[in-house]
């Protein structure tokens, strides 16, 4: 039997989060695993209904974890993987996600087919069926020139560091997948540690894959898991990215971050200015009479967050 792991964050989503586990005892039926709930120190007594949930669901596979502070997405799940120890593989999941029956036999399968892999993503998919793109190229200042300009002829020229992938998505072209629903292998946690808390929220998943890939580990999709994800569910910034309103710092930060982990001190500084020329593109749109692309409120300001200092570890948010 195969020793499996799954964490689930709450943050101030109690019933969503339930449903989640709801969803995992389900996909799991018999099987042996164990299901760890971290709250993040919540405050809003979700952590007390989801402890009266467990107690009356009575199931001796799952438990709650209450976290002392909100340390974020890689702190929730750090707490989480670490209170199951040893497993073989670690799923870790958003509490605005559900997993469809049957979830788990073709995801192990496939870990069990590509040992190579440290990292075997779901597919993501909308209450209706309709698939997410879930998995991606990594960020950097060519992919910050396009996202800039927003314009066909550049995303063209540019295609192959687009950071989403068309769906269904190359094998060959996946860099990282979103960490909404990924089953992690132990052999790979182990050996790379847990992940970086210096993230908040956003960037964190695709830093560890960046890791694992540096470390010789692979990625791989598997479309026969399936689960749905309520994008934006357990957060805000997914709306505030559609509706072009200012994000919140910790993104930014977050995003900084990453750009000088994945491509050296210069690395933000290049992006932030690939993406200003982007922008100097779209503008030039005008000269044609067509619209110029929104960008986020007070982006080309924002962008410039925490370049001074990089590495510095996101400060705690409640967001």
């Amino acid at each position: 039997m195969t020793d499996l792991a799954v964490s689930i964050i709450n943050y101030r989503t109690g019933e969503m989060t339930i449903a989640a586990v709801a969803s995992v005892l389900e996909a799991l039926g018999e099987r042996e695993a164990d299901v760890v709930i971290v709250d993040n120190a919540s405050g809003d007594g979700s952590a007390d209904e989801i402890a009266a949930w467990i107690e009356a669901r009575g199931d001796p596979r799952v438990r709650l974890v209450r976290s002392a502070t909100n340390s974020g997405f890689s702190g929730g799940h750090n707490r989480g993987m670490a209170a199951a120890p040893g497993a073989d593989f670690y799923l870790i999941l958003n509490s605005d996600a559900l997993l469809r029956p049957g979830f788990f036999e073709p995801l192990l399968a496939a870990a069990e087919a590509h040992p190579e892999a440290g990292l075997i993503a779901a597919r993501l998919e909308w209450e209706d069926g309709t698939p997410q793109q879930s998995c991606f190229r990594f960020a950097g200042p060519l992919s910050e020139l396009d996202r800039g300009a927003a314009t066909g002829p550049v995303t063209k020229l540019l295609r192959r560091r687009v950071v989403a992938l068309e769906l269904p998505p190359d094998p060959a072209e996946i860099e990282w997948a979103s960490f909404a629903c990924i089953l992690l292998r132990g052999e790979m946690v182990r050996r790379l540690g847990p992940m970086d808390e210096g993230y908040f929220l956003y960037f964190e998943d695709a830093e560890y894959a960046l890791r694992a890939r540096r470390a010789g580990w692979g990625v791989v999709y598997e479309p026969a898991a399936r689960a749905v994800h309520f994008r934006g569910g357990s957060g805000p910034v997914k709306k505030m990215q559609a509706a072009k309103k200012r994000m919140p710092a910790y993104y930014w930060r977050s995003r900084t971050r990453f750009m000088r982990q994945a491509h050296g001190p210069l690395g933000p500084v290049l992006a932030n200015l690939a993406w200003s020329l982007g922008r100097a593109i779209a503008r030039a749109r005008r000269l044609l009479g067509k619209p110029v692309p929104r960008s986020h409120e007070h982006e080309a300001r924002d962008i410039w967050t925490g370049v001074t200092d990089p590495l510095k570890p996101a400060p705690e948010t409640r967001s």
